[in-house]
């Protein structure tokens, strides 16, 4: 009695921890398999600034330590130098009401703004924002930043293209990847320490991508500061720009509407 017992006990225990094993992972997947290769790049909040809340902000850049900004919009698109403390304008140029103003940067002391649908990529000089050409665009014009070398711009896609300065002819064209699948939407960018930071439109992410593989190596939620921004303007719209100051190290972000500019603090 006591040998069928102690069977019937052990078999229990046996069924019991062969059903529990499987319980969570199925026979076909393993645990490893579900992780993603991606960082979540932690952020902190350093300071804040007012942000002119009838910007629909496209690009945002520094240049000799000042603060540019392009905005969008058709009869609304501008090209500012914006006082960081204030908010304000001390300098700004309109566009022709036609053109929607997208993405900016600047490369040896030639500003570069795209336009949305228009596809014209309109240059200055940087210091005065005179005119001086316009080159053709073979996509839609989103964000735009630059490698010291190249010119690198997002046109809505999970493609980033890279173009040769003084005549706007495609080098090459790179895919972006998360976790190997095509990453969406991408936006205003900007080019930090031989990485580039990129904004996805309509998500509360910047993404950290390795130029050269295209592969997405971090990923920064910011939906705390996008909350924020809806709380204090109900017409706010999504997270866009990223500026990054390479005399003080510092970086800021924004977003259309946004009535802040926030300075934040990552590992870059």
């Amino acid at each position: 009695m006591n040998r069928l017992v102690s069977f019937l006990s052990l078999t229990a225990a046996v069924c019991l921890t062969n059903c529990n094993s499987n319980t969570d992972v199925p026979a076909n997947e393993s645990p490893a398999e579900n992780k993603s290769s991606v960082a979540a790049l932690s952020y902190t909040v350093v300071a804040s600034y007012p942000h002119d809340t009838s910007s629909f902000t496209q690009g945002l850049e520094f240049y000799k330590g000042q603060l540019l900004e392009g905005t969008g919009m058709e009869g609304q698109s501008k090209l500012m130098q914006v006082d960081l403390k204030t908010g304000k304008a001390s300098k700004q140029i309109k566009l022709d009401s036609s053109l929607f103003g997208e993405g900016i940067t600047v490369l040896n002391d030639t500003l570069y703004q795209l336009t949305w649908q228009n596809k014209k990529v309109l240059v200055y000089t940087a210091n005065d924002f005179k005119k001086i050409k316009e080159f053709p665009l073979n996509t839609e014009g989103w964000g735009i930043t630059n490698n010291g070398k190249e010119l690198i711009v997002t046109d809505g896609s999970s493609n980033l293209y890279f173009y040769e300065p003084s005549t706007f002819r495609l080098m090459r064209t790179q895919g972006v990847t998360e976790d190997g699948s095509p990453s969406v939407n991408l936006n205003e960018l900007e080019y930090i320490n031989g990485f580039i930071y990129a904004n996805q439109w309509q998500y509360p992410y910047i993404l950290k991508i390795d130029p050269n593989s295209g592969h997405v190596l971090g990923k920064m939620d910011l939906t705390q500061l996008t909350t924020r921004a809806k709380a204090e303007n109900p017409k706010e719209q999504y997270l866009n720009g990223i500026a990054y100051n390479p005399e003080t190290k510092k970086v800021y972000v924004t977003g259309k509407y946004w009535p802040e500019i926030f300075e934040i603090s990552f590992a870059f």
